[in-house]
C-alpha cells in the first residue's frame, strides 16, 4: 500500500511539473543565439566584461563627483585592465588619486579627451590614440579585440534612448563602450552616470550622433560644436 502511494505522488508530481511546463514554456527566454563570424572577419556581437564604476559610488551628487564621469570613465578602463574589484574604498581612493592630479594641474571639473589621456599616462602609464570622427567600423575592431573604448557625448541626445538621467541628460558626459550587436543594431556601455547604466544599450545611430568633445567655447552648452573624437587606452 504504501509503495502505491509514492509511486501516485511520483505520477502526480511529474503530471503537474509538465502542466507547468508546458504552461509557461513561451515566458521563457529564448536561447541565446550563437556568435557568427563575418564577412569582414569580425563578429556579428561581442561584449567585454567588467566591473562598473559609478560617477557618484556614495550617491552624492555635489561636485566632484557632479561631474566626474569623465574620471569614472577612466577608472572603468583601469578596473578593466588591472582585473581590479570596485569596492567602496578602492574607488574613493583611485577617484581622489585623480581629482588631486587634476587639481595639481590645474584643471577644472569638466576635461577633454587630450586631458584624459594625459592622466592615464601620468597615473598608469598607458599609452593611448585619440579617434577623429570615429566610425561604427573603427569601434567593433578596438572591440573585438577586447578593447574598450572611451566617448564624450551630449547626454541630452542620449537622453532619447535613456531615461534614467535627470533634467533630460548632461550637456556633457562621457561612457565606456564594451560591446556592439549587430542583431540588434546596438552598442553595449557602462554609462556611468546612472545606477541603472551596467551594460547599457544604446542604438548606433544614437550613439554616434551624441559623440563630441568638450567644445572649443569650453561652454558645455555648445557641446554639439565639439569635434567627434573617441579615446582607445592601451596598457
Amino acid at each position: 500500500m504504501v509503495k502505491y502511494i509514492r509511486f501516485l505522488l511520483i505520477l502526480l508530481i511529474i503530471s503537474v511539473s509538465s502542466i507547468f511546463i508546458y504552461k509557461y514554456r513561451r515566458q521563457l527566454p529564448p536561447p541565446e543565439a550563437p556568435t557568427i563570424i563575418q564577412e569582414n572577419g569580425l563578429p556579428n556581437k561581442h561584449l567585454i566584461k567588467s566591473v562598473f564604476v559609478p560617477q557618484a559610488p556614495e550617491k552624492n551628487w555635489d561636485q566632484p563627483w557632479q561631474d566626474a564621469c569623465e574620471e569614472s570613465a577612466l577608472l572603468t578602463v583601469y578596473y578593466y585592465y588591472e582585473s581590479k574589484e570596485a569596492d567602496m574604498a578602492t574607488m574613493l581612493t583611485d577617484y581622489q588619486k585623480i581629482f588631486s592630479l587634476e587639481s595639481d594641474l590645474g584643471w577644472t571639473h569638466d576635461i577633454t579627451l587630450t586631458q584624459m589621456a594625459t592622466l592615464s599616462a601620468e597615473l598608469w602609464n598607458y599609452q593611448n590614440r585619440i579617434i577623429e570622427n570615429p566610425t561604427i567600423s573603427d569601434f567593433k575592431q578596438y572591440l573585438a579585440k577586447d578593447i574598450p573604448i572611451i566617448i564624450p557625448s551630449n547626454g541630452k541626445t542620449l537622453y532619447k534612448e535613456n531615461k534614467h538621467f535627470k533634467s533630460g541628460g548632461p550637456w556633457y558626459h562621457n561612457l565606456v563602450i564594451l560591446g556592439y550587436d549587430d542583431e540588434k543594431n546596438q552598442f553595449i556601455v557602462h554609462d556611468v552616470g546612472t545606477q541603472f547604466g551596467a551594460y547599457f544599450r544604446y542604438s548606433y545611430a544614437t550613439l554616434m550622433d551624441s559623440i563630441h568633445d568638450f567644445p572649443p567655447s569650453l561652454k558645455k552648452e555648445d557641446i554639439n560644436q565639439g569635434i567627434p573624437r573617441a579615446l582607445v587606452l592601451i596598457k
